[in-house]
């Protein structure tokens, strides 16, 4: 990685600091991340919402056990960010066997449940080493950070929660008072693939929002780990003294 090509500061943060940087990562490059995700996210969010009448928890399940997947067209479109590139859905689809057919398996199976997968898929995903030292690095990193990696996983997990749940409240609290009881007796006792589809639908507009955030911070993360392990910032600094 050419470090003096980070279009960001780099310089030794908490953690917690860097991942705000994340967020504000995600944000300056809104356009590119969104645009880039979306149209992946979409096409899977539309053939799991498919599987309602299968079942109504099936939908919300596909979506959550595909995130670690869909993370991979996140984290390729920030990888790019750092560096001040512009990412259109074209650069993603080009890229799409090494993105999209990489490390599947393991993705889906093994990392699935990792509770700190944000912050360790930037190594797995962008530095391309072997078994070995990809699990020995991979161990470097999480060395005295798993707690706090941990956190932010919880954090990011209780925002996404939370605003499912504010919006199948405002669904309840904007319906005409006469009515409310019924509205809270079909979404609770419904069997219908109408009602099990609504409830969905929040979860699916939910994730869609909030995971970029999510996939940015724990990449944030790894790169000022990156800077605690290998003096990022030192270099970067004497890269641009130099050049000057």
């Amino acid at each position: 990685m050419h470090v003096d090509a980070l279009s960001v500061q780099l310089r030794p943060r908490l953690m917690t600091e860097a991942a705000d940087l994340g967020v504000r990562l995600v944000q300056t490059h809104a356009r590119s991340v969104y645009g880039s995700f979306l149209p992946v996210y979409a096409v899977v969010a539309v053939l799991a919402l498919g599987t309602v009448e299968l079942g109504g928890w099936l939908p919300s399940l596909i979506i959550f056990w595909l995130k670690p997947w869909l993370d991979r067209s996140l984290l390729f479109v920030l990888s790019r960010a750092v560096f001040g590139e512009r990412t259109r859905f074209r650069d993603l689809w080009q890229a799409r066997r090494a993105v999209w057919g990489a490390q599947w398996f393991s993705t889906l199976t093994l990392r699935r449940l990792s509770p700190w997968r944000a912050y360790t898929q930037p190594a797995l995903q962008l530095e391309g080493q072997p078994g070995p030292a990809r699990r020995a690095r991979r161990a470097q990193l999480l060395n005295g950070k798993r707690g706090a990696a941990l956190a932010m996983h919880g954090a990011l997990a209780h925002v996404e929660a939370v605003l499912v749940t504010a919006i199948l409240a405002l669904s309840f609290w904007l319906a005409p008072p006469a009515s409310r009881t019924q509205v809270f007796q079909w979404f609770t006792q419904g069997d219908s693939a109408l009602a099990n589809l609504l409830i969905t639908v929040p979860y699916v507009l939910v994730v869609g929002l909030v995971e970029p955030f999510y996939v940015a911070a724990g990449f944030a993360m790894y790169l000022n780990r990156r800077v605690e392990l290998e003096a990022w910032d030192i270099e970067q600094e004497l890269r641009r003294a130099f050049a000057g």
